[in-house]
């Protein structure tokens, strides 16, 4: 039997006004998020929900104007959904004339309404068909000066599963050489060449730094002690800062010069020490199983 448990949120709204990035935020809350469903199909769900949830308990919906006789037949709808059934809230956004104009400039795409007429046009007639639905509202939210990061901060503190939840941040760790260019899209970089090379110790060169070998090599080097120290303190420090900003994914990648040895070694490393402290952490290995040329013969 569906309970009240089963969360449902409308996303509607002036076109524009941030849909689609507040959808963003309920996927990265952990929500089923459908975009543009149509209306006879959002007709089937408010009529048996539990044939359509399908083990789902968090969904967010986008629908607006998009949908052929969206003014007419939405509030209709509204008006069938038993609210003991579903946990509803209809979201309702929106912004200025003067943002949404802004915003349609920018991206070059036409509003739907306007059709051949200018942007404002459409703006206002899509503001006049909303007004019954703006007003049967449960929650509205005025985009017209929020960056992406305001919008989620909002989603997050009305949306979040309990008082104080947090969306999870994920955290990626990746070695790479110098050698093969800087991985693309790195929020954190760190070079590491400045330690002892175990490319040039004998026996150690076919290794890797996932190798005791190598790693029993490293330990022995004072400095890779302290540079793991302190990238750990670093990282424990400035990973909680990323999440407050509600960040859903940091990038670290650390970098010597083939990518197989050291950054290898203290990627892995780190990345033990940041599952501990309880950050979702993936490691990965850009170049490790790359060719490494040998060293020139001494004349």
């Amino acid at each position: 039997m569906t309970t009240a448990s089963n969360r449902l949120v409308l996303i509607t709204g002036l076109s524009g006004s941030g849909k689609s990035s507040v959808a963003n935020c309920f996927e990265d809350l952990g929500y089923y998020v459908v975009d543009n469903l149509p209306l006879s199909l959002l007709e089937a769900l408010v009529h048996d929900p539990a044939a359509h949830l399908e083990g789902h308990d968090r969904i967010a919906i986008v629908t607006d104007v998009r949908a052929p006789g969206f003014a007419d037949r939405f509030p209709p709808i509204l008006e069938q959904i038993d609210r003991h059934a579903i946990d509803l809230t209809l979201l309702f956004l929106e912004s200025s004339d003067e943002s949404l104009v802004r915003r349609f400039s920018e991206t070059r795409r036409p509003h739907p309404l306007a059709g051949d007429r200018s942007p404002i046009e459409g703006i206002r007639r899509e503001r006049a068909l909303l007004i019954e639905v703006r007003g049967s509202a449960d929650m509205v939210l005025d985009s017209s000066e929020w960056s992406v990061h305001e919008m989620r901060s909002h989603i997050y503190r009305h949306f979040a599963g309990e008082p104080g939840e947090e969306a999870s941040m994920a955290v990626s760790v990746s070695s790479f050489g110098f050698k093969y260019g800087i991985p693309y899209g790195t929020d954190l970089l760190f070079d590491v060449r400045f330690l002892p090379n175990p490319h040039f110790v004998p026996g150690l060169r076919e290794q890797t730094g996932r190798d005791q070998a190598v790693t029993q090599y490293l330990d022995e080097q004072e400095d890779f002690q302290i540079i793991t120290e302190k990238l750990q303190d670093l990282l424990l420090y400035l990973l909680p800062k990323y999440r407050k900003e509600n960040r859903s994914y940091v990038s670290i990648a650390i970098g010597c010069t083939g990518g197989r040895h050291r950054s290898v070694a203290l990627c892995e490393r780190l990345g033990k020490e940041l599952s501990a402290a309880d950050w979702q952490v993936r490691v990965s290995h850009r170049d490790i199983n790359k060719k490494q040329p040998a060293p020139p013969s001494t004349p």
